[in-house]
C-alpha cells in the first residue's frame, strides 16, 4: 500500500471527522448487538412461562397470567425495534462523517491533479493520450474514493463488530462461539477470489467499452467524411464485431457473478446449521438455553456481510493501489518550465534572441539553429519561410512552451527564464497556428483573453478581426454556440475570434503564427489594414509563409531549416533577390492565377 501513502494528508486533514466517524461506528454497533440479547430473553420468557401458562387452564388466573405475559413481549417486541431505531440512527451519522469524507477528499485530490495537469509543460502532453489523462483524473480517483470511503468504512465496521460481537458470543459459551465462526473465514477468502475475478473481468469488459465509445466517437467526429467515402456498412461491421466481443465479454462476467450469491448462502447456511447443531447439544446438556441459539443465529447473520466483506475491501484496496500508482506517476512528473519567481512583471515589448538553438526532446529534431534577432518596443517583425522551416518553434520559445536548447532569450533584457511565467503569459497575445475554441458561446470565447471584459470591448475585437457582420448576421449574435472544438464555424471564422481573443487582451506584445491561413484575400487585406492601426505603438511578430506587402514591417526575417537565411526591410529583401525574392515572385504568380 506505499502508493496509496500519498493519500494520508488527506486523512490527516479530515482526522477529527473520521474519528467521529469511528465513534458512531461503535455506537451503531452497540446498539446493534443488544438485539439478539433482547430476544434471547424473549425466547427464554416465551418458553418458561408457556407451560405456566397451560397450568392456569381452566383457572380464571389464566387470563390475567396472558395478559402479563403478553405485555412482556411486546415490551421486548419494542425494546428491539428501538435499539434497532437507534443503531440506524447512528448507521446515518456513520455515513454522513466516513462517506462524506471520502467524498471531500475525493474533491480534494480532484483538484490537486487538475492544479498539477496545468503546471506541466506542452512536451508532456505531447507525450502522453488525452482519453489517459482523462482517466486518471475520473476512474482511477473514483477507486481510490473507494478505498477512502466504502473500504475504509467496512474496515472499521468489522473490526469494531467482531470485537464486539465475537466477545459477547464467547462470554455466552466458547466452544459453540468456534463451531458457529469455522466457515466464516472460508467465506471471506472465496468471496476475495471470486471478487479478483470479477474485477479482472470488469476491467476487460471496461476496456472494451472505452474502445466502443473511441469507435463511435470517431465515427460520429468524422460522419462527413465516412459519408463522403460511403464506408458506413465497413464502419457498421467493424462496431458490431467489437459489439460482439462486449458482449462475449459481459456474459462471462455474468457467469462468474452468478456463484457470488449462492456460494455466500451455502456458507452461511453452513454456519447456521452448525449452530444449531452444536447448540442443540448444548441446550440438551442443560449448558445453554434456546433463546442462546436464536441469539447466535442472529450473531451470525450480523457478521456474515462484515465478514464477506473482507474479500470485497481487499480488492477495493488492491484496485485503489493500481490506481494511486498511476495518479502518482504524473503527479511526480515535474514540470520542465518553472516560474523562478512571482514578482510583478509588465512588458515594454523588447524582445530578442541571442544564438538560439532547440531541439524537441521527444523526437530529436533540431529545429532552430543559433537564431538571432532584437526587437525595440513598438516594432514589427515577420517570420518567413516554408512549412518546418523553424517559424512555429520561434513562437513557442517566446511564449515559453519550451526552454531554449542554447543560447538566450530575453524580455526587456532580462532573460525569460527569470521571469514571472503566469505573467509574461498574461502580457503575450498568442494566436497559435492551431486554433482551438470551447464549446461555449462566440462572446465567451472572445472573452476568454479579458477577465470581465464588457460587450463593448468584445465588438471593438470583433471589429478589428473583421468578423463582426458575420456575428450580427446568426440568429444568436454573440450568444450563439460554437459547438465542440468550433465545428459550426468554417476556418476562416475561427481563426478571426481567435485572432480577437488575442486583441482584447490589449498586450504589449503580440505573436500571430500564421492566424490569416484560412482567411480569403479581401479580409485578409481588411485585417491586415486594421491591424497596420491597431498594432501601431506595439510590437508584434508576425509569422506566416506568406507576404504581407500592405503591412509595413520594421525587420522581416526568413527562415529556411532552422537557420536564419536573410534580415532586412521588404524593399532591402527585394532589391537583394535572394530566397524572399523568389518566394515573393512565386506568390505573386499565384495570386494573379486565382484572379484569373
Amino acid at each position: 500500500m506505499k502508493n496509496l501513502l500519498h493519500l494520508n494528508k488527506y486523512l490527516f486533514k479530515y482526522r477529527w471527522r473520521l474519528l467521529l466517524g469511528v465513534l458512531f461506528v461503535t455506537l451503531s454497533n452497540v446498539f446493534g448487538v443488544l438485539p439478539p440479547q433482547v430476544i434471547r430473553h424473549a425466547f427464554n420468557l416465551v418458553k418458561e412461562n408457556i407451560e405456566y401458562y397451560h397450568l392456569y387452564s381452566g383457572f380464571e388466573l389464566q387470563s390475567s397470567f396472558y395478559g402479563v405475559f403478553s405485555s412482556a413481549v411486546i415490551f421486548f417486541g419494542l425494546a428491539v425495534v428501538a435499539l434497532a431505531v437507534m443503531k440506524g440512527i447512528f448507521m446515518f451519522f456513520m455515513r454522513q462523517t466516513m462517506i462524506v469524507v471520502s467524498r471531500l477528499i475525493e474533491y480534494d485530490f480532484r483538484n490537486e491533479i487538475y492544479e498539477h495537469y496545468q503546471k506541466l509543460t506542452t512536451a508532456f502532453y505531447k507525450r502522453h493520450r488525452t482519453g489517459d489523462m482523462m482517466s486518471r483524473i475520473t476512474e482511477d480517483v473514483s477507486r481510490v474514493r473507494m478505498y477512502l470511503g466504502p473500504a475504509l468504512m467496512y474496515s472499521v465496521n468489522l473490526t469494531v463488530l467482531i470485537v464486539i460481537v465475537v466477545s459477547t458470543m464467547l462470554q455466552v459459551n466458547v466452544e459453540l462461539t468456534l463451531y458457529a465462526l469455522i466457515p466464516l473465514p472460508i467465506l471471506s477468502v472465496s468471496i476475495y477470489y471470486v471478487n479478483n475475478i470479477i474485477n479482472r473481468r470488469s476491467e476487460e469488459i471496461q476496456r472494451q467499452l472505452s474502445s466502443l465509445t473511441s469507435i463511435a466517437q470517431e465515427s460520429y467526429s468524422g460522419i462527413r467524411v465516412l459519408k463522403a467515402y460511403t464506408q458506413e456498412k465497413a464502419t457498421d461491421t467493424f462496431f458490431d464485431k467489437e459489439s460482439e466481443r462486449y458482449k462475449e465479454k459481459s456474459l462471462k462476467l455474468a457467469t462468474v457473478q452468478a456463484l457470488f450469491f449462492p456460494l455466500m448462502m451455502v456458507l452461511i447456511g453452513a454456519s447456521v446449521i452448525i449452530t444449531i447443531y452444536v447448540g442443540g447439544q448444548q441446550v440438551i446438556n442443560g449448558y445453554l438455553t434456546s433463546g442462546n441459539i436464536a441469539e447466535f443465529v442472529i450473531y451470525i447473520n450480523m457478521l456474515t456481510w462484515p465478514v464477506t466483506s473482507i474479500g470485497w475491501v481487499a480488492s477495493i484496496i488492491q484496485r485503489a493501489e493500481a490506481s494511486q500508482e498511476r495518479i502518482n506517476e504524473f503527479l511526480k512528473t515535474e514540470p520542465e518550465i518553472a516560474s523562478p519567481n512571482h514578482d510583478a512583471l509588465t512588458l515594454k515589448g523588447k524582445v530578442a534572441m541571442d544564438k538560439v538553438s532547440f531541439t524537441y526532446p521527444d523526437t530529436g529534431i533540431e529545429a532552430l539553429k543559433e537564431v538571432s534577432f532584437e526587437l525595440r518596443p513598438g516594432e514589427k517583425m515577420a517570420l518567413i519561410g516554408r512549412t518546418g522551416s523553424g517559424k512555429s518553434t520561434i513562437a513557442e520559445l517566446l511564449v515559453r512552451k519550451y526552454d531554449a536548447t542554447k543560447g538566450q532569450i530575453l524580455m526587456d533584457d532580462v532573460d525569460i527564464r527569470d521571469l514571472n511565467l503566469s505573467a509574461l503569459r498574461a502580457q503575450i497575445g498568442y494566436v497559435p497556428q492551431d486554433v482551438f475554441l470551447f464549446s461555449d458561446t462566440i462572446r465567451d470565447n472572445i472573452a476568454f483573453g479579458k477577465e470581465e471584459a464588457t460587450m463593448e470591448e468584445v465588438r471593438q475585437a470583433v471589429h478589428q478581426a473583421v468578423i463582426l457582420k458575420e456575428i450580427d448576421d446568426l440568429p444568436e449574435k454573440f450568444l450563439t454556440m460554437v459547438g465542440e472544438r468550433g465545428v459550426t464555424l468554417s476556418g476562416g471564422q475561427k481563426q478571426r475570434i481567435s485572432l480577437a481573443r488575442a486583441i482584447i487582451k490589449n498586450p504589449q506584445l503580440l505573436i500571430f503564427d500564421d492566424c490569416l491561413s484560412a482567411v480569403d484575400a479581401n479580409t485578409e487585406h481588411v485585417i491586415i489594414s486594421n491591424l497596420n492601426d491597431y498594432l501601431s505603438d506595439k510590437t508584434a511578430i508576425i509569422i506566416t509563409h506568406r507576404i504581407f506587402s500592405l503591412m509595413s514591417f520594421d525587420k522581416i526575417v526568413v527562415l529556411d531549416q532552422g537557420c536564419i537565411v536573410e534580415v532586412g526591410t521588404h524593399e532591402s529583401l527585394m532589391s537583394a533577390r535572394g530566397y524572399y525574392f523568389d518566394l515573393y515572385e512565386k506568390q505573386r504568380l499565384e495570386d494573379k492565377k486565382m484572379a484569373l
